[in-house]
């Protein structure tokens, strides 16, 4: 039970801080639309409101989803689709002529669409009654990643397939059903009044790929499409940095840091030219930035030393934090963590980043420090879909819910995961943005969906009257983090400043491990993991160079 309670403790997202900005979170990007210059609108009755963000289309060819009741013609494609910046305007009544799932008609089971696919919205997924709601889940990838371990696979500790298990097998319904889907897209617009999204396919960034635009009728609507990493506006950061939230961010990484070993050994490379491709800087002190920077850590001592002996002297990491390393810990747990981070190579540096130039960085006090690999890990905020809804937010910008996780000034639309926060007329802090708290919302989301369902409440505008039952409360369980050479922390206070039991050392990492393996969505992600655990035991970490 307490490995439970440890694992369900420890699932967080990235932290870190940057002078005096807040953060705790690990990894979890949720529904946002790789073309960054979308601006989504969440649509009301408001008098002048000008729905103005879709570009000039033309009409493209037929797609047809086969043999599961459903076939439409997607007739609007970005004209150079790969350079369209979005501007121009798209009437209510051109969307209202978009392809795609009208209103569900009496008789038929009440649809509820889901935007996103990370820990808030898998969990929903998971526990829904399919016999009682039709479920649409949109989300511009297909999977949800299990983002304690994501920090492994930058080194070859686990294989990237070991952290990701696709939405359809955590809903087997979206594959199966005849009036249930998964859409692979990103939602660009709500209209709260017609109880319609609107969407816009995704493909893969630098793929020439076809945006077919298409909109889904909802009786209930849930938004956990996440959140976006925390840059503060600091120049250079989109373009140089890399951050660690998703699975092709850890290959990303993998492949830069692998590029770089093997650059470095390359005739006539400069000493100094060694020392910049070889120093790895890990922007932010929170769990994913300490974790990576500890895997990291073991990846050199064991597996640079042995591999590449010809440059092994030149490689080190160091991590920039402006205030403490891991703030949400104990404070016995930080100095741990600072010692043995020490002991093991990794140079802890506080200070506040200026600005971040293609091989150096800026500190606030004027000091450069050069780098050949960038990670960024100081927490997340509000991505721009959610910034641009035109509804109430919650202290931080979050989408704005109440005790039941409902937005209340629209019907039907509920929000979980890190996209929503509690108004402040609840009385209730925001929650962090934390795996647990998101899992624990998700839960709790099941239970009223499948509450409102057997009162007959899950059509459009048929829930007013309906018994809610006990609100939302969350109970925080812990924290936990590995830092690299068999040793972890484990917090398992409730809140910071509480006492409670806290552990380090091997036998925390033990915990860790263990718990996590325990964590882990599938049996078949579970064995993935075991054996990738096992054979980096004893043939070492995979630097096999792939892309």
């Amino acid at each position: 039970m307490a490995l439970v309670r440890a694992a369900r403790s420890s699932l967080r997202r990235s932290g870190g801080a940057i002078g005096n900005y807040a953060s705790e979170r690990n990894i979890f990007c949720e529904g946002i639309s790789p073309l960054r210059h979308h601006v989504p609108v969440f649509e009301k009755a408001v008098t002048g409101f000008n729905s103005s963000y879709i570009p000039s289309t033309q009409m493209i060819n037929q797609l047809s989803f086969g043999n599961r009741g459903m076939k439409f013609t997607p007739q609007y494609q970005f004209p150079h689709a790969e350079a369209q910046t979005v501007g121009g305007s798209d009437s209510k009544n051109e969307r209202s002529s978009y392809p795609g799932l009208e209103a569900t008609k009496q008789g038929e089971k009440p649809r509820v669409v889901v935007l996103g696919s990370g820990w808030a919205a898998c969990r929903f997924l998971k526990g829904i009654d399919t016999t009682m709601y039709d479920v649409v889940c949109i989300a511009p990838r297909n999977h949800m990643v299990f983002t304690p371990l994501l920090a492994s696979t930058c080194v070859g500790t686990l294989e990237f397939r070991s952290v990701a298990e696709p939405v359809t097998q955590i809903q087997k319904a979206l594959a199966k059903d005849p009036n249930s889907y998964f859409f692979l897209a990103s939602c660009t617009g709500v209209d709260a009044d017609k109880h319609e999204v609107y969407c816009e396919t995704v493909g893969d960034r630098g793929v020439s790929h076809e945006h077919y635009r298409f909109k889904v009728a909802y009786d209930k609507l849930v938004i956990a499409s996440g959140a976006e990493p925390l840059t503060f506006g600091i120049k250079g950061v989109e373009e140089h940095a890399f951050f660690l939230r998703e699975v092709q961010n850890a290959q990303e990484i993998r492949k830069k840091l692998l590029m770089n070993l093997m650059v470095s050994e390359t005739p006539g490379i400069s000493e100094e030219e060694k020392e910049r491709l070889l120093h790895c800087v890990v922007i932010g002190g929170g769990p994913t930035g300490v974790e990576f920077s500890g895997e990291l850590s073991d990846f050199i001592m064991r597996d640079v030393r042995e591999r590449y002996a010809h440059v092994k002297n030149y490689i080190h990491v160091t991590l920039i934090e402006a205030n403490e390393i891991l703030s949400s810990f104990d404070v016995g747990l930080r100095e741990y963590a600072t010692k043995h981070l020490t002991k093991v190579g990794v140079r802890l540096v506080h200070g506040v980043v200026k600005e971040v130039h293609p091989d150096k960085i800026v500190l606030s006090d004027g000091s450069d420090v050069p780098y050949g690999l960038l990670v960024w890990s100081t927490g997340v905020g509000p991505s721009k879909f959610i910034k641009s809804l035109d509804i109430p937010k919650s202290p931080g910008g979050r989408i704005g819910i109440d005790e039941w996780l409902r937005v209340p000034s629209v019907e039907d639309v509920f929000a979980i995961g890190d996209c929503a926060g509690f108004l402040e007329q609840t009385g209730k802090q925001v929650l962090p943005a934390l795996a647990q708290v998101a899992e624990r919302q998700g839960k709790y989301l099941v239970k009223l969906f499948n509450d409102i369902g057997k009162q007959n409440g899950g059509k459009a505008l048929s829930a007013k009257d309906i018994t809610l039952g006990d609100p939302f409360v969350y109970k925080h369980l812990g924290s936990m983090a590995t830092v690299g050479r068999y040793k972890a922390l484990v917090d398992l206070r409730q809140a910071k400043g509480e006492k409670g039991v806290s552990l380090a050392g091997f036998m925390s990492w033990f915990i860790w491990r263990s718990a996590y393996l325990t964590r882990v969505i599938s049996w078949r992600n579970r064995f993935y993991v075991a054996m990738n655990w096992g054979t980096t035991l004893i043939f070492g970490r995979d630097n096999t160079k792939i892309g």
